[in-house]
């Protein structure tokens, strides 16, 4: 008896655990966001962006043999108890110049989930929810839709998101 795997979903997630003295400058981060939604401008390049976006492809690279490929960066925030449309981060009708994988990682966050949707064969509409926490990534193929939930009265959770294509 033989197996062959047609396909899988491959979801990554984890923390960003920098060497001491190059931590990810978060506020930084979240300045950016704020920066590039009030002048509805691109996001902007940083160093602190570069070293986020250098440990993500190299590690999933060293980890994983996949070479990520920069398509397209931009972040969010969300109010209290706010939760987003359902999102996508392909073109469905144009899937050749869409991006392979979305990665979320949690600028300044609290009790805030991510609601990733899949299909498993025949059980159609699964979804799975996991936590973003602050300094923490979550990866996944852009053709799953996911959801943004702020399930907390106080503040704003504040997202990076980051596009990439598969090289």
């Amino acid at each position: 008896m033989k197996q062959k795997i047609l396909s899988t979903i491959g979801l990554f997630y984890g923390g960003i655990e920098m060497p001491k003295n190059f931590e990810i400058d978060r506020d930084k981060l979240l300045e950016d966001i704020l920066k590039s939604k009030i002048k509805n401008s691109d996001f902007p390049f940083s160093k602190t962006w570069d070293m986020l976006n250098t440990y993500i492809k190299e590690h999933i690279n060293l980890e994983y043999d996949i070479k990520l490929v920069n398509k397209k960066t931009f972040g969010d925030s969300y109010k209290p108890n706010e939760i987003s449309q359902p999102l996508l981060n392909i073109d469905p009708v144009d899937l050749r110049h869409s991006a392979d994988f979305t990665l979320l990682y949690g600028v300044q966050t609290d009790k805030c989930m991510v609601r990733i949707f899949y299909d498993d064969n025949r059980r159609k509409g699964r979804s799975w929810d996991i936590e973003l926490k602050d300094n923490m990534f979550i990866m996944f193929p852009s053709t799953n839709m996911y959801v943004i939930l702020n399930n907390q009265k106080n503040s704003l959770n504040s997202i990076l998101t980051i596009t990439y294509e598969f090289n």
